[in-house]
């Protein structure tokens, strides 16, 4: 016993593991990894945090807010500004439309850049909010399977929806004629 608590005390005394010190040599540690990670995202947080702290009361600030919310609207605006004055006026659309193809390739290219970011990093803050609604919806699932089992089980339509199962007081009431006049009328047809 006292060999094998020797080596026990070797590989695990002294505060230390000697097994799991030689796996995180080959291998990130998971626990240490995603504390190092909340750590960076904690930090950057921060940083994004303290950009807003600093209070925006100059006009030039408000200018400047007001400007970065224009490109969206004008853009969608202007669009549909085109289409109705190519209904309205062809003749002048199209001699818009003639200086537009003047404007060499290179441009064209700088545009779609300008629009790809601009629009890009909307697109990713949306995409990331439906998929934490995706994620809370997906949550509610077991609760609606369970209303659903539910009402399936209270259809009237069902094999053995009248059913007693069993219930000696249910299957007396049951057999006993009551007052259906619906039903009175049928048999003295029949």
């Amino acid at each position: 016993m006292g060999m094998m608590g020797g080596l026990l005390g070797l590989l695990f005394g002294g505060e230390r593991n000697v097994v799991r010190d030689t796996v995180e040599v080959f291998r990130e540690n998971a626990e240490a990894g995603s504390a190092r990670a909340h750590e960076v995202q904690m930090t950057a947080m921060r940083e994004f945090g303290a950009e807003f702290a600093v209070p925006r009361q100059g006009w030039f600030d408000r200018v400047m807010d007001g400007v970065n919310r224009l490109p969206r609207p004008a853009l969608a605006l202007g669009t549909l500004g085109l289409f109705v004055s190519a209904m309205v006026s062809p003749l002048w659309f199209a001699e818009r439309m003639q200086g537009i193809a003047l404007v060499p390739e290179p441009l064209w290219w700088l545009l779609g850049v300008i629009v790809s970011f601009y629009f890009g990093a909307r697109h990713q803050v949306k995409a990331q909010q439906f998929q934490r609604e995706i994620v809370q919806t997906m949550a509610h699932v077991p609760r609606v399977m369970e209303n659903v089992s539910a009402l399936r089980k209270m259809r009237h339509d069902g094999i053995g929806a009248a059913a007693t199962d069993g219930d000696a007081n249910l299957t007396v009431v049951s057999l006993v004629q009551g007052q259906n006049a619906a039903l009175d009328e049928w048999r003295n047809v029949a």
